[in-house]
C-alpha cells in the first residue's frame, strides 16, 4: 500500500512539474531543461546518493533555476520502485532521467527502448547496452583510493589498515582494489584487511565490521558506499584516521578524517547535457578521473597531517595523473 501511494505521490508531482515547466520535449529555448533522477540513498548521506544531488544542484545554481530543472526520488533502493518512478518520468517527457544505482540497469534495458525520444543516463557503469538513448557514467574511483592508501599507510604505526566494503562491485572494489596498491606501494609489508559486509546501507553490519578490524589491531580506517557512517562512529570513537569517498565526510568526524576522494559528476553532466540539447540521446560512457576532475582530494585542514605524508600523496595525484602511476585492479 505505501509503494502505491508512493507511487500516486511521484505521478502528481511530475505532472504539476510537467504544467509549469513548459516544452519538456525540447528544453532549452521553449522551458528549462528538465532531470529527473532516482538514487538509493538519501541525499544527504555524505556517500553515493548526495554526490549525484549536490552536482545537479551545482548545475542548477550554475544555470539558473529558469534554465534548469530537477526532481529527485531518493532511499529508492527496492529496483521494482525505482522502475516505476523511471517509466513515469518518461511518460512526462523529461528531458533527461538518471538512475543512479549500478542495479537500476536492468530496468533501463527494458524502459528505454519504450521512449526513444527521451535520454537516460546511469551508473556507475561502463555499458550504454548498444543503447542509443542511454549514457553510461562511471568512477575511476581505484585513482583516488589510490592516494587514501598511501595517506593510511604514511600514518599506520601498526601495520594493519581495516576496509569496511558493501558488495564486491563496481566504484565500491575499484576502491578497495586501489586504497590497498596505494597502501602496499608506500609499504610492502603492510596489512590491509578486508571486510565486504553484503550491504550498501547497513550501518550496524558497518560498524560491526569495523570493531571487527580494531579487534585485528587496524589503527586507521576506510570504507565506501552510504552504511559507513557506522564504520566512521567507530573509528571517531577509537579516535583513529579515517579515509573518505565519494562524498566529503569530514562534518561527521572532523577530528579523525584525513582526506576524502569527491566525486564531481558535473564534468559528465555537463557533456550529457549539452549533447541531449543538440539532440544526441545517448550511446557513450563517461568516466569522472583525477585528470579531468571529476574526482577530487579534499583533505581536512583541521587534521594535523604530518608534511611527509601529504608530500606522498600529493606525488601520488601527479603520478596518477600523467601516467607514471599505473594501479593494476
Amino acid at each position: 500500500m505505501k509503494r502505491q501511494i508512493w507511487i500516486l505521490a511521484l505521478f502528481v508531482l511530475t505532472l504539476s512539474l510537467a504544467a509549469c515547466g513548459g516544452d519538456a520535449d525540447t528544453g532549452g529555448d521553449s522551458g528549462p531543461f528538465r532531470v529527473a533522477v532516482v538514487m538509493p540513498s538519501a541525499t544527504n548521506d555524505l556517500a553515493f546518493s548526495q554526490s549525484m544531488f549536490d552536482a545537479l544542484t551545482a548545475i542548477q545554481n550554475k544555470m539558473g533555476a529558469e534554465n534548469f530543472e530537477f526532481v529527485f526520488a531518493d532511499g529508492t533502493f527496492v529496483v521494482d520502485d525505482a522502475a516505476a518512478a523511471i517509466r513515469d518520468w518518461a511518460g512526462q517527457g523529461f528531458d533527461l532521467i538518471i538512475a543512479h544505482g549500478s542495479q537500476y540497469g536492468s530496468s533501463l534495458q527494458e524502459i528505454a527502448p519504450d521512449f526513444p525520444e527521451v535520454s537516460f543516463a546511469w551508473g556507475t557503469a561502463g555499458d550504454t547496452f548498444g543503447m542509443p538513448n542511454i549514457y553510461a557514467y562511471e568512477a575511476n574511483s581505484q585513482e583516488g583510493g589510490y592516494v587514501n592508501g598511501v595517506l593510511a599507510a604514511s600514518l599506520s604505526q601498526s601495520g594493519t589498515i581495516g576496509v569496511v566494503g558493501p558488495l564486491e562491485v563496481g566504484d565500491a572494489k575499484l576502491y578497495v582494489d586501489g586504497f590497498i596498491a596505494g597502501a602496499k606501494a608506500t609499504n610492502a609489508s603492510i596489512q590491509v584487511n578486508v571486510n565486504y559486509i553484503g550491504s550498501f546501507s547497513d550501518v550496524a553490519l558497518a560498524s560491526e565490521a569495523a570493531q571487527t578490524h580494531l579487534g585485528a589491531g587496524a589503527d586507521a580506517l576506510t570504507g565506501t558506499a552510504q552504511m559507513v557512517v557506522g564504520a566512521i562512529g567507530v573509528a571517531k570513537d577509537a579516535g583513529i584516521p579515517w579515509f573518505g569517498t565519494q562524498s566529503n565526510q569530514t562534518e561527521l568526524a572532523p577530528d579523525i578524517v584525513v582526506a576524502n576522494q569527491v566525486y564531481d559528476w558535473t564534468v559528465v553532466l555537463d557533456q550529457i547535457i549539452a549533447n541531449v540539447k543538440e539532440g544526441k540521446l545517448g550511446g557513450e560512457a563517461y568516466a569522472i578521473t583525477l585528470e579531468n576532475g571529476g574526482l577530487i582530494m579534499e583533505y581536512n585542514d583541521a587534521y594535523d597531517l604530518p608534511d611527509a605524508a601529504r608530500a606522498a600523496a600529493d606525488a601520488a595525484v601527479e603520478g596518477i595523473i600523467d601516467g607514471s602511476i599505473t594501479i593494476n585492479n
